[in-house]
């Protein structure tokens, strides 16, 4: 039998209730004593604090996330500003004379006397104004603050006791403070305490655990956990208070925090258990049976939901959840609502349970839904959860997520989704999309064996494909690039490449406009597989032309990391050429890109690591070279990609080379292959040559060059340095004659030219013009800070550069050149700040000032005084000017 009511005594005490005779419950005004293993929250207790110096302050939040643990927390040790009146609310209070009744007895016991004029309720069920009006009257009487905690406020049902209580708070005296705890808003005017500054309020983002706070937790508990247990933890609760403390329980129970970290999920008996009770058992069953079907997706829109159970009112049910705490929580500014993951997780479990036959049908269902509102990825996911891949693989066809796979984020997904598809699923448009995964992965002979396998289909079918099928088809067949005898003969008749290429180009106009526009990745990939292709054959000015036409293309979010993949082949095709500060412009420019859109490091490409590798080897720069080589072989596309494996080899023979190490420098280049694209063959047969060269085998260096391909000034240059060094001189002068007027020699090899020159003169005693061709040599160099050729260029160029035995003046060759690697360049007048190294750094990653400021957390001013002082102690006056004499100093 609940309490009744309560007569007054003379000092405003009462022992009974005037219309029964029920005692009252001493308990529910008892402030809660702290639990074991309590964790203080100072965050926490002085936002209560400071809430107790206004009217109002409410604490909010789902079951378990610690609201009443903090409001008896901040009553027992937060520096109240006066007596606390605590009153634990049950389902009993509802009725208005009961509360009432309670919340009188609850100050009396707060305060030595209650201001006299109050008299209890007569009746349970109803409260007349005389008693609201007095006891509003009688808070003018307080003798100072006094507050007023009501615990569990959702307890009370209906609207009579919530309208008695904002009377009160609209009459009372400023004395009166109340902190209100509750699972749900209270039916108050909370939106005019707002606009009043009346209101303090405590939500259950604000209750969640931090990690610092989950691993206090977890110690008070006699565990040890490191910071990534706590982090991982805190990230699967949610911060939610009940779950990290049944967490700590069951840890304990294991021993082993680390292993329960990494197999933790909602499904853990005690925590399945609390939710299962506390959450989804007290819920209407329809709300309880929509919660369930609803569970299979990640997040909840009502029309969605509707189309899942078959009902109309899922906008409603999923309101009432999201103002009742119940752990689900609207995504603000659209209509979608988020489930806690791990109530997320134990009704997936209860679904499984209760009706197993259902998940497939659902998932199918939520498949259309998401692909008629234009969701393919998400529909590609259920579909996948569904086993139903007929119709997964021709949305996904119709919509060219094939061309999605390829950017992020949703690349990644995608990727996950269509992993799962087994391979007996029949038909062109499965085997197509089981080539664009097994290419994203850079499997390009699994790419080409499934694309084979669609070409199959597509015959048997007799059918013309779709244009979605079509440029899939076509768009795959360049990036994977299927090579011929044709394409392998170099420049010439339009190869597999070029044709793949226009008829992506065809297709694409044939395609609905919004479909492009939806995949404006589609145009950089096609200029980005050209480019490659182009890069392949040789054609490196067509290459670079097309890789910078692919960067440029890429102008949304979706298409920044084929921005990133073109950059980077841009600057390792710019590096070969020796145009290595744009080489280097352009690889940072990647890595930034792959920065700004958030690329996974297993999507990330190596190929702008790769590219300041080599400007570094072209600088003499070894310790950069070795360390940025390192970061590119990390990345999987350098092993995978014949252009990058390649040039990969080639840096690591010619590292071996610097260091003397000639069988080494052999052993790193692979043995020539039958498939080898022209460029990568040439460049792999030339470095071979050098290193057989610098071997002393004249003969092995010769027979390199001769087994190459394709022609060009290149190989005729090596000629001459295989045949000058067996000392067959005028056989190499006449090569070097053919390869020096090339527009096509690249800038080392220009300036290796010049030097071959300088040699052969200097060796017919001619020193005045081996000066001269060693003056061309070094003015040549000089712009793009060249040393490589020079250093490899043997004893004989010191002389000459030292002027021993000549008549003139010997060529200067500078700072540039002399100090190799930049360790003997002096230092800057002034020694850099920290900070101003700091905004240098910035400055190298190519931001402007407005991010560096962001980035520094300073303001823009003070950005631009920093870099006035590092141009001052550099002695420069323009940012590419600031970062080089950085570089040449060591200082980045």
């Amino acid at each position: 039998m609940p309490p009744t009511g309560l007569p007054l005594s003379g000092d405003g005490r009462g022992t009974t209730l005037a219309w029964s005779d029920d005692p009252l419950l001493a308990a529910k005004f008892t402030v809660p004593a702290a639990p074991r293993h309590h964790v203080s929250r100072p965050r926490l207790l002085g936002r209560v604090g400071a809430g107790t110096h206004g009217p109002v302050t409410l604490v909010t939040g789902p079951a378990g996330a610690g609201k009443t643990a903090l409001a008896a927390a901040w009553a027992r040790d937060g520096a109240p500003p006066g007596p606390v009146a605590w009153l634990t609310l049950d389902t009993h209070d509802a009725a208005p004379g009961v509360f009432w009744s309670y919340v009188v007895e609850a100050l009396g016991r707060a305060l030595p006397r209650l201001p006299g004029g109050i008299s209890m309720p007569a009746r349970p069920g109803s409260v007349g104004t005389s008693l609201l009006t007095r006891l509003a009257a009688a808070t003018e009487r307080f003798p100072g603050p006094v507050v007023l905690v009501l615990d569990g406020f959702e307890k009370v049902a209906g609207r009579r006791v919530p309208a008695g209580l904002e009377f009160l708070l609209d009459h009372c005296g400023p004395l009166l403070r109340l902190v209100v705890t509750s699972r749900v808003d209270p039916l108050l005017p909370l939106h005019r305490y707002r606009a009043e500054d009346r209101l303090t309020e405590i939500r259950g983002a604000d209750l969640a655990f931090t990690s610092h706070e989950a691993a206090a937790l977890l110690r008070g508990h006699g565990l040890k956990p490191g910071d990534d247990v706590a982090r991982a933890l805190t990230r699967r609760t949610g911060g939610w208070a009940a779950g990290l403390r049944l967490c700590a329980l069951a840890m304990q129970r294991t021993g082993d925090p680390d292993g329960f970290t990494r197999s933790f999920t909602g499904t853990e008996q005690a925590v399945s258990d609390y939710l299962v009770a506390e959450v989804l058992d007290t819920r209407p069953a329809a709300t309880g049976e929509l919660l369930l079907r609803a569970s299979v997706l990640e997040r909840l829109h009502p029309g969605l939901v509707d189309a899942l159970t078959g009902r109309k009112d899922a906008e409603a049910v999923l309101a009432g959840l999201t103002r009742e705490n119940a752990f689900v929580d609207p995504v603000p500014g659209t209509p979608w609502c988020r489930v806690h993951p791990l109530f997320a997780e134990v009704l997936r479990t209860q679904l499984r349970v209760r009706h197993p036959a259902l998940v497939p049908r659902l998932h199918a269902r939520a498949a259309r839904w998401l692909a008629g509102a234009g969701r393919v990825t998400e529909a590609l996911e259920h579909a996948a959860e569904a086993g139903d891949w007929q119709y997964g693989a021709s949305e996904a066809v119709r919509h060219l997520l094939a061309v999605a796979l390829f950017t992020a984020p949703d690349g990644e997904r995608i990727e996950r989704a269509l992993s799962r598809m087994p391979p007996s699923v029949p038909g062109a448009g499965p085997a197509l999309l089981a080539a664009a995964c097994r290419l994203a992965r850079h499997d390009r002979t699994g790419c080409r064996e499934r694309l084979a396998e669609a070409e199959r289909h597509l015959r048997r079918s007799g059918e013309e494909p779709s244009p979605e099928a079509g440029l899939t088809h076509a768009l795959l067949c360049l990036l994977c690039e299927p090579r011929t005898d044709r394409e392998a003969d170099g420049p010439g008749p339009p190869g597999p490449a070029e044709e793949a290429a226009r008829a992506v180009a065809e297709l694409m106009r044939r395609m609905p406009p919004e479909l492009i526009r939806a995949h404006p990745e589609t145009e950089a990939l096609r200029l980005h597989g050209l480019a490659r292709a182009f890069l392949g054959r040789g054609r490196l000015a067509e290459g670079r032309r097309l890789c910078a036409e692919a960067a440029g293309a890429c102008t949304t979010q979706a298409s920044l990391p084929v921005q990133h993949l073109s950059l980077g082949l841009l600057a390792v095709a710019e590096a070969a050429a020796g145009a290595l500060t744009a080489a280097e412009d352009h690889a940072l420019r990647s890595l930034a890109v792959a920065d700004q859109c958030g690329a996974a490091p297993d999507r990330r490409s190596g190929a702008a690591c790769l590219a300041l590798a080599a400007v570094a080897c072209e600088r003499d720069d070894q310790e950069v070279a070795h360390r940025r080589l390192g970061q590119a072989l990390a990345c999987r596309d350098v092993h995978e990609d014949p252009l990058l494996a390649a040039e990969a080899a080639v840096l690591r023979s010619r590292l071996e080379l610097a260091l003397g190490r000639w069988e080494a420098a052999l052993a790193a280049l692979p043995r020539p292959g039958a498939g080898d694209a022209p460029w990568p063959a040439q460049r792999l047969a030339l470095t071979r040559s050098a290193a057989a060269l610098a071997r002393g085998d004249h003969e092995a260096a010769v027979a390199a060059v001769h087994g190459i391909r394709a022609d060009g000034p290149a190989p005729l240059l090596a000629l001459a340095r295989a045949h000058f060094a067996a000392g067959r001189t005028d056989r190499s002068l006449r090569l070097l004659a053919r390869a020096g007027d090339s527009p096509d020699l690249s800038l080392p090899d220009r300036v290796g030219v010049q030097l071959l020159r300088a040699r052969a003169a200097l060796l017919a005693g001619d020193r005045a013009a081996a000066q001269r061709s060693l003056g061309r040599a070094l003015e040549t160099a000089r712009p793009e800070r060249l040393r490589r050729p020079f250093g490899d260029a043997g004893p004989w160029l010191r002389h000459l550069l030292d002027g021993t035995g000549g008549t003139g003046p010997a060529p200067s060759p500078g700072t540039w050149l002399t100090a190799r690697g930049g360790t003997d360049l002096p230092d800057p007048v002034q020694p850099l700040s920290s900070r101003e190294r700091d905004v240098l750094l910035c400055v190298q990653r190519m931001m402007s000032a407005d991010e560096i400021a962001a980035d520094l957390s300073l303001s823009v001013n003070t950005v631009k005084t920093h870099l006035r002082s590092v141009y001052r102690k550099l002695g420069v006056s323009r940012r590419r000017e600031a970062v080089e004499r950085g570089r040449e100093l060591r200082i980045l």
